[in-house]
């Protein structure tokens, strides 16, 4: 489906990232977020990880205007809701009990990717329009194919505070929180602890000692230098760590991560834990734990790990404060290190708010999930205040 807007607009789908060329897609995605770069969605299609058989098709949304692409946004057909971090569980279930379809479902967001960013990129020098014109087109491209009746709805997820206020009028808006470590020009891992009340900085001491006795290697490696070796070892503590919690092997698969290794491994920092070699016992250094983390010029993202060997604390470790002293030795801002977890307030994380958008074509549904979502806030933003009233810090 396509329309034709204002403006000599047009706005279309797309069926793969591949139809668009990398340089046209990465001048609508200017920024440095890894996860709309074309290389990261290519590779989730490439290895077939999003696909019609994974329950996520790709339905890219793109704008031309004269002919030319000014904006794009990442969009998949949903038959299900895995991967999506904003939990529409219950909404589906609703549908369900009252004999309706609430799937296929059009979704706007990176797959299984928890990460604020931009899902509409934007060029402004190619566009006779501002971004919340363009947002506004989209918005109703959206709103004319759920007219056709075969999507029950379509929703924006994690999406910068500046898009999802423009794209509140007439959707519904829902809030959500996570947990970001920042940096307030630290020098070493001390300056961050002291900034910090006493009985948090000795427990965060008192975990790393403990640990420390295991005598465990640390070592960030650049995805583009790490060997095939190393790699493979990530990918079975991905894949262990998965199993054991959920049953199968994780969203992504070794194909997926082989491919970001060649074509976006300068952007990759790979943890690698390891047990030390034992003169003693003959024993040699063993891989046991490992974490993928992102880094760009501000930011740090870590995105997976797993372990091969339980050990009381690795987790803290490998995914807090590994990335902590990371981000300080690098000078980088903030430290997004994934969805929820509110245990990680006490070791440094302050509550942030996220953001989506949804439009649903039934309007019994709609006002009800409208009313849902307005409680919610109301209960997100006390959450938050609780949260920050306990605050680590002095």
């Amino acid at each position: 489906m396509s329309i034709t807007h204002t403006i000599d607009l047009n706005i279309g789908f797309y069926d793969s990232v591949s139809v668009i060329t990398k340089a046209e897609w990465q001048r609508i995605f200017s920024d440095q977020n890894p996860f709309t770069s074309f290389d990261y969605l290519n590779a989730l299609e490439q290895s077939q990880c999003v696909s019609e058989q994974s329950g996520w098709l790709p339905k890219h949304i793109v704008v031309k205007q004269a002919g030319v692409i000014v904006a794009i946004a990442p969009c998949y057909e949903k038959s299900h809701s895995w991967g999506e971090y904003v939990f529409d569980w219950a909404w589906a279930e609703a549908y369900e009990r009252n004999d309706l379809s609430y799937y296929p479902k059009l979704v706007l967001a990176v797959p299984f990717t928890p990460v604020s960013g931009e899902r509409i990129g934007f060029d402004c020098c190619q566009s006779s329009l501002n971004k919340a014109e363009i947002i506004a087109a989209v918005s109703e491209f959206l709103n004319q194919t759920l007219g056709q009746g075969y999507y029950s709805s379509w929703h924006c997820l994690f999406l910068p505070k500046a898009d999802y206020l423009n794209l509140a009028q007439d959707n519904i808006s829902r809030l959500g929180t996570q947990f970001h470590w920042h940096n307030h020009s630290y020098q070493h891992f001390d300056d961050f602890l002291l900034q910090l009340v006493s009985r948090k900085r000795k427990n965060i001491i008192k975990e790393r000692k403990a640990l420390a006795r295991h005598n465990l290697d640390f070592e960030f490696i650049d995805g583009d230098k790490a060997t095939a070796a190393q790699w493979q070892g990530f990918i079975a503590c991905y894949q262990q760590t998965y199993l054991k919690r959920s049953g199968h092997g994780g969203y992504l698969s070794a194909e997926f991560f082989y491919q970001i290794a060649k074509t976006m491994g300068a952007s990759i920092k790979l943890l690698l834990v390891t047990k030390a070699s034992d003169a003693t016992t003959h024993q040699p250094a063993q891989l046991i734990a490992s974490a993928l983390y992102f880094a760009t010029d501000t930011h740090l993202y870590g995105r997976y790990w797993g372990c091969l060997q339980f050990i009381d604390g690795l987790h803290f470790e490998t995914c807090y404060y590994q990335g902590i002293e990371y981000a300080i030795a690098n000078g980088l801002m903030v430290f997004d290190a994934g969805a929820q977890g509110e245990h990680k307030v006490a070791r440094g994380f302050v509550p942030i708010e996220t953001y989506s958008n949804h439009n649903l074509t039934h309007q019994g549904f709609s006002n009800a999930i409208e009313d849902y979502c307005l409680q919610e806030q109301r209960h997100i933003k006390q959450y938050m205040q609780q949260l920050a009233e306990s605050s680590p810090y002095k």
